[in-house]
């Protein structure tokens, strides 16, 4: 069976990406929860979405700014404790990116603290931008590296890269997963880990398939407690 993630936690009744919805998570029983990572302009990583708030972009505001519902990496991997974590890391070219950092440092930075609150052996990290992916992987050539693929890219032709990279999965749209995706990924060794299935029989579907792990915003219908 795969593996159910709690997309941003669990926000029936909480916020998204909230200590209090990745507490939920964890008492719900998942197996493990997906959250964004993005930095202030003092340095403090914290969990959040969307490049943008209240107006202004994360990557201009100092921590003590950002609204009281915005938890530290720190603060999110406490909550999370006794599952595991995809870790995104929230930087890529784009025209919603105020920010891109492409010296590695923001990536260095997640990667340290993973292993500062002891979190490195629990986690998984995830970016879309392949060479974020590919910086993390030359630093430590031991923890999970997953590589996002847009809702557009057919999989199997992105596995060659992966693999050839070092990277221990892609994470791609689960409308884009079938049979021949998931025989591509075994032959490969590459884990299969597909966003966000939320249809009760998209989730049967992927469970069908024997993908790795499903990232759902309905965490308890995937795990048949709905």
């Amino acid at each position: 069976m795969a593996l159910i993630y709690a997309h941003r936690g669990l926000h029936v009744s909480e916020r998204e990406n909230t200590a209090g919805a990745f507490r939920e998570a964890v008492a719900l029983g998942v197996d493990g929860v997906e959250l964004d990572v993005r930095r202030s302009v003092d340095g403090h990583l914290i969990v959040h979405h969307d490049a943008i708030i209240d107006g202004v972009a994360i990557s201009e505001v100092a921590y003590a700014d950002l609204p009281d519902y915005v938890p530290t990496f720190e603060e999110a991997l406490e909550a999370c404790r006794g599952i595991s974590v995809n870790v995104e890391i929230k930087n890529f070219r784009h025209a919603s990116e105020p920010s891109y950092d492409e010296s590695g440092d923001f990536a260095r930075h997640v990667l340290d603290d993973l292993y500062r609150f002891e979190w490195a052996a629990s986690a998984l990290i995830s970016c879309f931008d392949v060479a974020t992916c590919e910086m993390i992987r030359s630093l430590d050539p031991s923890v999970g590296v997953g590589w996002l693929l847009g809702w557009s890219v057919e999989p199997s032709g992105a596995m060659g890269r992966a693999k050839d990279s070092g990277f221990t999965g892609v994470h791609p749209y689960f409308q884009r997963v079938d049979e021949s995706a998931v025989a591509r990924a075994r032959e490969l060794n590459l884990e299969l880990n597909v966003w966000t299935v939320n249809d009760p029989g998209d989730i049967e579907a992927m469970q069908a398939l024997g993908v790795d792990s499903i990232i759902t915003d309905d965490p308890a219908t995937a795990m048949g407690q709905s």
